[in-house]
């Protein structure tokens, strides 16, 4: 089986002065997040729907 490597993006607002922020890769069925100070290391799966709820809340406050 191959594996497709993700690509991985950070905000459009995040700072190019550094790399305080998180990065968000789309998988199949989820949304992949990482730390973009630890590229190499682990990364967090979300479904689309749990993510989806989680933005709307966000732009909510």
């Amino acid at each position: 089986m191959d594996l497709i490597e993700p690509v991985w993006r950070k905000a459009s607002r995040s700072s190019d002065q550094g790399d305080n922020c998180v990065e968000l890769a789309s998988a199949r069925d989820a949304v992949a997040v990482r730390d973009s100070k630890d590229a190499t290391g682990p990364h967090l799966l979300v479904n689309r729907a749990a993510f989806q709820r989680f933005t709307d809340a966000i732009k909510n406050l």
